[in-house]
């Protein structure tokens, strides 16, 4: 019994203190909650596609939903078994959402292949199956496209074929027009371009900040497109960011934005926990520990989002991070 009580009664003590969770609780698959989506991925890697297919259809034409439901079932196909997803296809072979996870499944095992490591830390095999895979992935995209008419899903996808072979700049602005004419204010797609653009793939810092900041400018309230410019920033700085300057006034003002955005997006947004994860850790560098906390109390669990997947080990930056805030909100509570 006291074995029982111990573990509880700790996990209790962690939330009333700091209100965040263990360590051993952390999901590195997924940014945030989202019960449908996780129950689909457990049964996909036991085997099951049937709650994948109903996924998608309760999702219906929500792009943003699709989005992600196929990025993160590609996922699961491209670092596990892909037996459930052939079975998918054997038992409905026109099925248009099953060629989308399949299309999403060959671009997330190129990058699989690739690794996360910077150019001259990846070796030569790495890119050799890194780029057979992702020209391989020219089919699976076609044919997703063919049987997905009006959905922008398959091209998102594109975006990350086109930053990892190399499209040109002209290239690039012909799929991204194709893209914007079907979802204007698509967040992955934004946030996938943006990639694209930045100094480490095929832009620079500057035409990064210039894309983030005319998409934030032309985007609806709301949108999450807002947060765009702090991404870039991050991007810019990541090779210095134990010395940069966090509390300066061009950082206050892309923090303000994007949190006012936030807070006027739909709470169901598919994507808004990747934005509280940015936000939740700008804030704490700044040192606005309560704000900071409020942030990551709603995705506390998951860290599938920027600036931890750029971390060896996610969970551990994660907690460390929230630790700091936890225990400095806690402390301003008790001066406040």
């Amino acid at each position: 019994m006291t074995l029982l009580v111990l573990p509880c009664l700790l996990l209790l003590w962690c939330w009333l203190k700091y209100g965040l969770l263990p360590l051993r609780w952390q999901n590195s698959y997924l940014a945030g909650p989202d019960a449908p989506l996780q129950r689909a991925c457990r049964a996909a890697a036991r085997g099951r596609w049937e709650p994948a297919a109903r996924l998608f259809e309760d999702a219906g034409q929500d792009w943003e939903r699709r989005s992600l439901y196929a990025q993160r079932l590609g996922d699961v196909a491209a670092r596990g078994s892909d037996r459930w997803l052939k079975a998918w296809e054997e038992a409905r072979p026109e099925d248009p959402d099953a060629a989308l996870v399949v299309a999403r499944a060959r671009v997330s095992y190129a990058w699989e292949l690739r690794g996360g490591a910077r150019a001259h830390s990846t070796s030569q095999s790495q890119f050799e199956g890194f780029h057979r895979e992702l020209l391989a992935s020219q089919d699976d995209i076609g044919r997703a496209l063919a049987l997905c008419p009006g959905d922008p899903t398959p091209l998102v996808a594109e975006l990350w074929r086109a930053r990892g072979l190399g499209y040109s700049h002209q290239e690039m602005d012909a799929l991204w027009w194709q893209i914007t004419a079907l979802a204007p204010h698509h967040f992955e797609a934004h946030t996938s371009a943006l990639q694209y653009w930045t100094a480490k793939w095929r832009g620079s810092h500057q035409l990064a900040r210039e894309f983030a900041e005319r998409s934030a400018a032309g985007a609806p309230p709301g949108s999450l497109l807002a947060v765009l410019p702090v991404i870039a920033w991050y991007e810019s700085h990541m090779d210095e960011l134990g010395r940069v300057e966090f509390c300066g006034s061009e950082v206050r003002a892309l923090v303000d934005a994007a949190l006012a955005d936030a807070a006027l997006a739909d709470p169901d947004h598919p994507r808004l926990a990747e934005v509280q994860h940015l936000l939740g850790y700008f804030l704490c560098r700044r040192g606005r520990y309560r704000a900071a906390r409020k942030q990551f109390r709603h995705v506390d669990g998951f860290t599938e989002a920027l600036p931890w997947r750029y971390s060896p080990v996610p969970p551990l930056h994660y907690r460390a991070v929230r630790t700091k805030t936890g225990r400095r909100a806690l402390t301003e509570r008790r001066m406040g």
